[in-house]
């Protein structure tokens, strides 16, 4: 009893409630920058109409002053095609902060797709001062300047954008300059480095492969770029393109038309493609079957000129002369400098028995290159068919010339060449502002791969 009298009197002591620090309240964004980060969710999903009703509301609560919301709205404009609109909004958001060489970069690139060049490289200059280590800055004004034709200070600001950051685009459009220059071997060089830098780059391999089979006979760097090119990208159209041209030029018709074969899988509808399929059967001597792909291939693309010299070649060699006589018309409107095409038409029209007319085409193809071997050798044999014996001798005399002095001059000009590929020229990468989400906005590519071309050959009426 005592002891249950004493747990009793024992008093346990009392829980006491500890106050817990209540957790603080996330900072309130100031309203200027409340919904940013919803207009970024929208814009990267790319759900515009949405991102457009947010920034709405955004610009309608800060009276305009929300820098971020107008600098996504005119984004948003650019890609719709208002390329104007886009240009206010972010020359609003240039004087909201003019501190920003963002914004800057925006106003110039604006104004470089509006093609005010001169205007761009001025903004792009002075977002540079705000930030001289910005390679963005210094490609995008090498492009402004290639577009001025100033292609020394375009190659000043290039080499100072790769000496900040290297880039695949830097390195293509240093190479385009050299190009246009008319200086290919620096632009292998430059090719070259782009490479080492990014092997894994199918398009710099393919025009690196290309420009080797322009300035040299040897196809075997050419050929072991275009070969990588094609292991790392099976269906890339200007490397099977390139490299069945080059199985063409060899006679390799089956192995060629093996190359068209995988290409047509992923672009069924290319031009140069059926160009080239409709002459690896001309090579093989399938007429019809190389007029039916040329037919196609000018359905595509009906203003290529050179469809139409191969349509009239292939005519030629069938006898067709007035088939013939249309197709080298339509070319001659399209390439009116080219003198290989006034021969043709003047084959054409012996055929046809327009004598007159031929003997003036064959004139006006002396004109535009006198260096045709080909030219002199038709015209004698026309001259001397018409019975001017006199006029033939000379025609003929005037080709062993050329041929005499090609000999001294160790030239490996082929006298009677047999039809083959010729890819002679590099396909320009397109230029793309770096950074930007718009993929659509290209530059346009000054030139292009060169489809198979078959070279005339001597034909005695």
């Amino acid at each position: 009893m005592a002891d249950d009298a004493m747990k009793t009197d024992v008093q346990l002591p009392v829980a006491t409630d500890l106050k817990k620090p209540r957790p603080k309240k996330a900072p309130e964004l100031p309203i200027l920058e409340r919904r940013n980060w919803l207009i970024h969710l929208h814009y990267i999903r790319k759900d515009y109409e949405t991102c457009k009703a947010v920034i709405k509301e955004q610009l309608h609560e800060t009276q305009g002053m929300c820098e971020y919301a107008v600098y996504v709205q005119a984004l948003i404009m650019r890609l719709e095609g208002k390329i104007q609109q886009s240009l206010e909004l972010f020359q609003s958001c240039a004087i909201l902060n003019p501190k920003s060489s963002d914004n800057l970069k925006q106003v110039a690139r604006s104004l470089f797709l509006l093609g005010k060049h001169k205007a761009a490289i001025e903004v792009y200059n002075e977002a540079a001062r705000l930030n001289q280590k910005d390679w963005e800055i210094s490609h995008n004004l090498g492009v402004c300047y290639i577009y001025t034709k100033d292609f020394k200070s375009a190659e000043e600001q290039l080499n100072l954008a790769l000496q900040l950051n290297k880039h695949d685009l830097t390195y293509m459009m240093l190479g385009k300059i050299h190009l246009l220059q008319g200086d290919t071997e620096t632009a292998i060089d430059v090719y070259k480095s782009a490479v080492e830098f990014s092997p894994e780059n199918t398009e710099l391999l393919t025009t690196l492969g290309l420009l080797y089979m322009q300035v040299s006979d040897v196809y075997r760097l050419s050929g072991e770029h275009l070969a990588i090119s094609c292991l790392k990208r099976a269906n890339y159209l200007s490397a099977i393109l390139a490299a069945g041209s080059m199985m063409q030029t060899h006679g390799d018709y089956d192995v060629a038309m093996n190359k068209y074969r995988v290409a047509a899988y992923s672009v069924p509808e290319s031009p140069p493609l059926w160009n080239n399929i409709g002459m690896c059967f001309f090579g093989k001597k399938k007429y019809v079957a190389a007029i039916s792909c040329l037919k196609r291939a000018n359905y595509l693309s009906p203003f290529d000129w050179k469809i139409l010299y191969n349509l009239g070649l292939v005519h030629l060699t069938m006898q067709q002369y007035a088939s013939a006589f249309h197709f080298l018309s339509a070319a001659i409107n399209l390439r009116p400098r080219m003198s290989e095409l006034y021969m043709l038409l003047a084959v054409a029209l012996t055929n046809l028995d327009d004598a007159d007319n031929a003997r003036r085409s064959y004139e006006q193809a002396l004109q535009l290159d006198e260096s045709k071997l080909l030219v002199n050798l038709n015209f004698a044999v026309f001259l001397y068919n018409q019975g001017d014996k006199k006029a033939a001798l000379l025609q003929f005399q005037e080709m062993e010339r050329k041929v005499n002095t090609q000999v001294d001059n160790n030239s490996n000009t082929e006298f009677d060449p047999e039809p083959e590929a010729d890819v002679s020229s590099a396909p320009s990468p397109p230029t793309v502002d770096p950074g930007e989400p718009e993929d659509e906005d290209e530059v346009e590519e000054t030139a292009e791969l060169k489809e198979k071309k078959s070279k005339p050959k001597a034909a005695a009426e």
